[in-house]
């Protein structure tokens, strides 16, 4: 038992990490044309490798692009409202293989999802002390859809969903050391004869500063990278509060938000705004990009008590204003928009690519062919998960337990700040960001049936292999019948 124990140990991780990679790295060139938003992301992270910035392109670049003519970039700077540093990442996948192929194009993306595997793995081992449970959360996200197909496009959302997950991290390792080092200083200083009122301020958390960093990335590739800073922001003052009251401390609330929060707050918020102003480095240093000298334009600089401050600076703000304008205003139609009131349900997944071919042409052998890539997460995981997560909500009012709290806090940092747009352009894939926390608080609730439903949950894990191998085609645009696209078609609005 010992040695098979050891082996599994090892073994079980191992061979979900292989899982993923297969999944997301097979045929992962196909097709060889940039796909929905790669058009922006793609072509963006080329120019930033060669300029420094992002520049425009002429008309038809996508074609040409994908005929291997990569350097028709024009000088003029572009538009663009997402901070680098996804772009910068797609850009060091294509300087290693080459933009003139598409596994180029996608190789970061996708090995950011085999990491993010692996890493769900060791925050599942960690937050439920169960190898066992760590393979299996690991599992679930090696095989659903919406993470192989965000992990097989190069989009941004990969990234922020890899980093924030990072940050998540730092935080769990960081709850059991404060907690110790705590209660440790409150008993030195009561066998020193000291009753202390408030607690200490614990100043050496190294784990906060990881925290800060990773969610600094986040930010440094989206903007909503920020929910998960603010989030766990306020969940590390709740945490010290509920510790300090546990210790028996009578000012422990005050304690909390006078005392350690600001140290907290230190800890964390300057390292990831210095991160986010690092990831712009390209911008900062040469001359070419989008509002990169704008205050220096006639009746453009601040005047008075700001007019010290230096032009690039300046320039830096104005140009965060007028990304974070953009944002807040786009309601362009699009027809796979979703509404966040809809994630939960998934019922608008976003097709990425669709192709359709008559018999004989591209390969296809009957009647009518289809092509897809559709950001279809395996129903039978999502639907799940989202029936696990209002359980959890009940579980933590009933039971208060904190790995339950802890899970939450990562569903509320990516989904709940999206319900303050639901009159803007968002789409299903979004949900990428907050998917772990979803697989989680399912991986929770297979826990509590494991020891009394040991069968149930090994069927319901089989069945949801055989559904991931039933809609692998739809995820990586497989030729296949256009009957067997439809038969993939289980509610209206997946069309």
């Amino acid at each position: 038992m010992f040695v098979t124990s050891r082996v599994f140990f090892w073994a079980g991780p191992l061979a979900v990490t292989l899982l993923a990679a297969v999944l997301r790295l097979w045929n992962l060139g196909v097709p060889h044309g940039l796909v929905f938003d790669e058009t922006f992301y793609v072509k963006d992270a080329w120019t930033l490798n060669n300029l420094g910035y992002e520049s425009t392109w002429p008309e038809g670049a996508d074609a040409l692009f994908a005929a291997g003519q990569t350097d028709v970039f024009l000088s003029d700077p572009s538009f663009v409202v997402h901070p680098p540093l996804g772009k910068w990442l797609i850009a060091l996948g294509m300087a290693v293989v080459g933009p003139e192929h598409s596994w180029g194009w996608r190789i970061a993306t996708a090995l950011i999802g085999v990491l993010a595997v692996v890493l769900l793995m060791l925050i599942a081992k960690k937050l439920f002390a169960s190898t066992v449970l760590a393979v299996i959360a690991g599992f679930l996200f090696a095989i659903d859809g919406n993470a192989i197909v965000m992990s097989r496009v190069a989009l941004l959302d990969n990234s922020v969903m890899f980093f924030a997950l990072l940050g998540f991290g730092a935080v769990l390792l960081d709850r059991d050391r404060h907690a110790t080092r705590l209660s440790a200083r409150l008993v030195q200083a009561r066998e020193a004869g000291r009753e202390p009122g408030w607690g200490p301020t614990l100043w050496r958390r190294p784990w906060l500063l990881a925290a800060g960093l990773a969610f600094g990335l986040a930010c440094s590739v989206k903007w909503s990278g920020i929910y998960f800073l603010a989030a766990f922001g306020v969940y590390l003052v709740l945490v010290d509060a509920l510790a300090r009251r546990r210790a028996g401390l009578p000012f422990w609330f005050s304690a909390a938000v006078l005392k350690q929060a600001p140290a907290t707050f230190l800890l964390i918020v300057p390292v990831a705004v210095a991160t986010y102003l690092a990831s712009w480095t390209g911008w900062f240093v040469t001359r070419g990009g989008y509002y990169r000298d704008w205050a220096t334009t006639p009746d453009a600089a601040w005047t008075g008590a700001l007019a010290w401050i230096p032009d690039s600076v300046q320039s830096f703000w104005h140009y965060q204003v007028a990304a974070y304008t953009y944002h807040v205003g786009l309601s362009t139609p699009h027809p796979y928009q979703a509404n966040p009131l809809t994630w939960l349900f998934m019922s608008r997944p976003t097709s990425m690519y669709y192709r359709g071919s008559a018999l004989g042409e591209n390969g296809c052998d009957v009647a009518t062919c289809s092509e897809a890539i559709t950001g279809i997460a395996n129903p039978m995981i999502w639907w799940a998960a989202t029936a696990a997560a209002f359980y959890l909500v009940y579980r933590l009012a009933r039971y208060r337990e904190w790995q339950v709290g802890l899970i939450l806090m990562g569903l509320v940092a990516g989904y709940l700040p999206w319900l303050m747009y639901l009159n803007r352009t968002v789409f299903q894939f979004y949900t990428i960001a907050f998917e772990p926390y979803l697989l989680l608080g399912l991986t929770f609730v297979i826990g509590v049936l494991l020891p009394r439903a040991g069968w149930v949950v090994l069927g319901f894990l089989v069945a949801a292999a055989l559904l991931s191998a039933y809609f692998y085609p739809l995820w990586t645009g497989i030729q296949t019948p256009f009957t067997f696209w439809q038969l993939h078609i289980w509610l209206p609005s997946w069309r």
